[in-house]
């Protein structure tokens, strides 16, 4: 079967089956937390507990030059990684990067890259300690990043999630799916910086931390897009949910500029970077008050046995989304 038509968490599946089967014996497995399936791998270690990701951004797949600057590509390469550790509650620490770049490539352009990476590597105390250098036909961008929990010494997970929990999320949503539109296919958008929504996203690290403070136990950073992203913490913790469409916190403008397409991208457009995440009615009520960004109630999860995701409006009627997220072998590439 081609990866086309497993799609790629149908990949990710037979990938973890094949680990599972390989046997798990030594005193790594035996430390291990979490491990395949969530936002970070997490073990324990004689200093406490460790968290670990790795993300890549390949041209052509995740963004075309001239599209997005190098700057802002260094930026997003590093935040995508930063955004899976707030997901997990923990702090960034330590970043390995391995570049591949054509041998044309301009020098002045991969240092501007790196100050892009900095940039945002200083605003969260995070050290850039080493890497690999490659010669490639395309750029591709591979960073592992490394954390630890934070001072609660608890973790987030896509598995903690209870029935009746309501489902919330930070932020404002689609504004990273219009900002690729604007920049791949020329849309206008006067007045809004939706551009900057999906070339520099803004990682939740802060909100994460205070997140579990607040007794908050699941979540997920919406990178492949709400319906997608919502669904992965069904299927982790065995429930339905169930999904108000009129209550996204939708990005500011998005309904103006974009009536047609604002609810679609919000539900599926991927890439906001916000946290998604489950909790009681009083512990949602507990983190809007915390928190310095909005957080919206968007749904509910439900008992369901095959894991699904109901999209309503305020009615109680369905909705139909087309497309319910990103998949990257069944689905058009949308990189920048």
């Amino acid at each position: 079967m081609k990866v086309s038509q497993l799609g790629e968490f149908g990949l990710i599946d037979l990938l973890a089956n094949l680990i599972e089967k390989g046997g798990k014996k030594g005193e790594a497995w035996s430390n291990l937390v979490i491990g395949i399936g969530d936002d970070a791998a997490v073990w324990r270690c004689q200093s406490g507990t460790q968290i670990a990701t790795v993300d890549a951004l390949v041209q052509d797949v995740h963004f075309k030059l001239g599209g997005i600057s190098w700057e802002d590509l260094g930026w997003k390469s590093l935040a995508i990684n930063v955004s899976d550790i707030a997901a997990m509650g923990g702090v960034p620490k330590y970043a390995l990067v391995s570049l591949a770049v054509p041998d044309t490539t301009e020098s002045e352009d991969i240092v501007s890259m790196y100050r892009g990476m900095l940039d945002l590597a200083g605003r969260h105390g995070i050290a850039i300690v080493g890497g690999n250098v490659s010669r490639a036909p395309l750029v591709a961008i591979s960073i592992t990043l490394l954390g630890e929990e934070g001072p609660s010494g608890n973790l987030l997970r896509r598995s903690a999630a209870k029935p009746g929990d309501k489902v919330a999320v930070t932020g404002h949503l689609g504004g990273a799916a219009a900002g690729l539109r604007v920049l791949t296919q020329g849309l206008t958008a006067e007045g809004f910086s939706f551009k900057q929504s999906f070339a520099r996203p803004v990682p939740r690290v802060n909100e994460g931390l205070l997140l579990v403070e607040n007794g908050v136990r699941a979540a997920i950073d919406l990178s492949d897009g709400l319906v997608s992203d919502i669904g992965h913490v069904c299927r982790a913790s065995s429930l339905g949910a169930r999904i108000n469409v009129d209550d996204l916190p939708l990005a500011q403008g998005l309904k103006e500029s974009y009536p047609d397409y604002a609810t679609e991208w919000g539900l599926s457009g991927g890439e906001d970077y916000e946290l998604l995440f489950t909790a009681p009615s009083r512990i949602v009520r507990a983190v809007g008050v915390a928190l310095d960004c909005p957080v919206t109630v968007v749904g509910e999860m439900i008992m369901d046995p095959n894991s699904r995701v109901v999209l309503v409006d305020k009615a109680g009627n369905p909705f139909s989304l087309r497309q319910r997220g990103w998949d990257h072998f069944t689905r058009e590439n949308h990189g920048a």
